[in-house]
């Protein structure tokens, strides 16, 4: 394994990424908000797969907190395999995709359009056909990503997701709060978690919880525990946890919950510390926590920021558990940088 994976420089190199989108992205942002602000939709879909699908969940959570539109996630089989039009006039259509290439988000996106969406693809590469098939577009400016493991287009795909709302409402702390990312997300790099990394490193499995927009970057954790780590890992809302999952956690069984300073940080912490009282161990991004760990974690400006930082700090940690594990995070088992589905 090489003394220093792609995947480790790449997470150092997410500050200037995010730097890099908020100096080059603003003009497609504006343009893209001033076309939702005019279209006013009474509803949005989204359309994604794996990690982008994550960003999507971010974008639902954010979207419905911040304006009151309800965003519903759409299986990309309904246009690729089953080949049906949905009723979306006067709607917004979000597309998701790092690489833009996947043929059956390209196939909704292209139904969206001719169904009467505004039709909005997020991407890294701004020629890719998602591109050509969508209204507009919102180019990541995340940089070559060489790493399997995806962590620079996620982040800037949730930095590009949270702008597009706050330029959408002219929200002026949030954008603020957007400015500041980049020193938030350098700090979050280096959060000590190895606590929760000695853990896990020789564990089989793990639950990540989260809940409102933390839970798309524990959708996100769970993924990269699988993807780089070859852990069993499973995300579940906090709300959810104690409704079955809950039953095959025993003496030792580790537990992450990613919490942000917002209103479901009391929940999530008092769940957090009921499933540690049943002897999981339990490591929490909040002080809220009485029995589970207290993780250090990065507050942003703003509670829909926060889930951002705390990916950042994921990922450095989990990059770590790989590597304990023998595993380069670079090259996952049966994975490739770019999968096409139908």
């Amino acid at each position: 394994m090489p003394p220093e994976t792609h995947m480790r420089r790449e997470i150092f190199e997410i500050p200037a990424a995010v730097e890099n989108l908020l100096l080059q992205g603003q003009a497609d942002m504006t343009a893209t908000a001033d076309a939702l602000r005019e279209r006013d939709p009474a509803f949005m879909i989204s359309v994604a797969r794996g990690s982008s699908d994550h960003a999507a969940k971010y974008f639902k959570y954010a979207c419905e907190l911040l304006t009151g539109t309800p965003v519903a996630s759409i299986g990309p089989s309904v246009a690729s395999i089953y080949e049906r039009d949905l009723r979306l006039s006067g709607s917004a259509c979000i597309a998701v995709s790092q690489s833009g290439k996947s043929p059956d988000i390209v196939r909704m996106a292209e139904m969206a359009r001719r169904q009467g969406a505004l039709s909005i693809a997020m991407t890294n590469h701004p020629e890719s056909d998602l591109a050509r098939a969508s209204t507009h577009t919102l180019n990541l400016h995340a940089g070559a990503e060489v790493s399997v493991a995806a962590t620079k287009t996620f982040v800037t795909s949730l930095v590009s997701a949270i702008w597009l709302l706050a330029e959408w409402r002219k929200d002026t702390e949030l954008l603020a709060a957007i400015r500041e990312l980049p020193k938030a997300i350098e700090k979050a790099a280096v959060a000590d978690w190895s606590a929760l990394a000695s853990q896990i490193a020789d564990r089989p499995s793990i639950y990540c919880l989260g809940r409102g927009p933390a839970l798309a970057v524990a959708n996100e954790a769970a993924l990269k525990f699988k993807e780089t780590c070859q852990l069993h890992a499973e995300s579940y809302s906090s709300a959810e946890v104690l409704h079955g999952p809950v039953s095959i956690i025993d003496q030792g069984f580790p537990i992450l919950a990613l919490c942000s300073a917002d209103l479901a940080e009391a929940a999530l912490a008092d769940v957090a510390d009921e499933i540690a009282r049943k002897g999981a161990m339990v490591f929490a991004t909040s002080d809220k926590v009485r029995l589970a760990a207290p993780l250090s974690s990065v507050r942003t400006s703003h509670p829909l920021t926060d889930p951002i930082a705390l990916i950042v700090s994921f990922y450095a940690m989990v990059e770590q558990v790989a590597r304990s594990r023998g595993i380069n995070p670079d090259e996952p088992r049966h994975l490739r940088k770019v999968t096409e589905t139908v």
